[in-house]
């Protein structure tokens, strides 16, 4: 396993990248929210922002292989929920949207909650429980390991009366990964936009290459780098804070010395 990690800004290193050279992207670029980055103003006007994140769209096309999966995690805001929308929309000239999953962060199901939600302070507004991941392709041909994210059947007879070679199906679109529990932000690095590790892992399986390329443009503290490594994958991971790939790398070094 192998990561090359980059300060900078993405817009000036993805040119550096050659073309078809990656096998999978998977970032969460800011949202546009007014969360409080160290190095990037996260409070663009809108069109200012989604101009911003097609100019990393074309550049990832252009860097991805034919066969190759764009995972997009971008969510909105209660009082600006069509952002993410908009942003697939523009991205149409680009890509295909091959999958549209959602990656639930907090269910209820009778009285119980699993995992962990956004609380939003509004009597106009519900929780914050989930998020879209949009997986983009070139072409919308790309095959995919659905079982190597598979669940196994609820009705066993399943298995056999239909023929299926193994106790696995398809998960599906929804995707249940709760953050683990932390108690304060210096858990999540200090960073204000960190998601699970499970989340890219599960991408980088579902994707189901060998010796993959893994890039994240945005890459934070460095999870999908982390990822990458637990999958027995290359990564390449930018940030235009140094700080956060100094976190990055520190993070990566621990992963590489675990038994």
């Amino acid at each position: 396993m192998t990561g090359r990690l980059i300060s900078g800004d993405c817009l000036e290193v993805l040119p550096t990248l050659d073309d078809a050279s990656v096998d999978i992207v998977v970032t969460s670029p800011p949202y546009n929210i007014g969360l409080a980055y160290n190095s990037y103003e996260d409070s663009r006007g809108e069109a200012s922002y989604l101009d911003w994140m097609v100019s990393v769209a074309t550049e990832l096309r252009r860097v991805l292989r034919p066969d190759g999966s764009f995972f997009l995690n971008v969510s909105g805001s209660p009082r600006a929920p069509w952002l993410p929308f908009e942003l697939v929309v523009r991205l149409r000239s680009l890509f295909v949207l091959q999958n549209h999953i959602t990656w639930i962060k907090s269910v209820s199901i009778g009285a119980a909650t699993s995992g962990h939600f956004k609380p939003v302070s509004s009597r106009r507004f519900l929780h914050q429980a989930h998020e879209p991941i949009f997986h983009f392709t070139r072409a919308g041909d790309v095959t995919l390991d659905r079982l190597a994210i598979g669940v196994p059947y609820q009705d066993k007879s399943n298995i056999t009366r239909r023929g299926h070679p193994a106790d696995l199906r398809c998960r599906g679109n929804t995707w249940f990964i709760p953050y683990d529990t932390v108690q304060s932000r210096t858990e999540k690095f200090n960073h204000p936009g960190t998601f699970p590790v499970d989340l890219p892992r599960w991408c980088i399986r579902l994707h189901g290459r060998e010796n993959a390329l893994v890039l994240d443009p945005f890459m934070g503290t460095g999870t999908t780098m982390v990822a990458a490594a637990r999958e027995g994958a290359r990564g390449i991971g930018i940030d235009i804070d140094p700080s956060y790939v100094t976190i990055a790398e520190a993070r990566l070094a621990a992963e590489r010395n675990r038994p």
